[in-house]
C-alpha cells in the first residue's frame, strides 16, 4: 500500500530548473523584442 503523503518532501529540482529556463528565455525573448522596437522607432523603419 502507498505510503502517507508528507507536506514539503516532494523532490522538485526539475521543476525548478525548467522554471528557471523559461524564466531565463523569456527575459531574453522580451530584451530582444524591446530592442527591436527601440531600433525600429530610432531609425524609422
Amino acid at each position: 500500500m502507498a505510503e502517507k503523503y508528507k507536506h514539503g518532501t516532494m523532490d522538485t529540482t526539475a521543476q525548478e530548473a525548467a522554471f528557471d529556463g523559461f524564466i531565463k528565455w523569456s527575459i531574453r525573448i522580451s530584451a530582444f523584442a524591446i530592442g527591436c522596437l527601440v531600433f525600429m522607432a530610432l531609425f524609422n523603419s
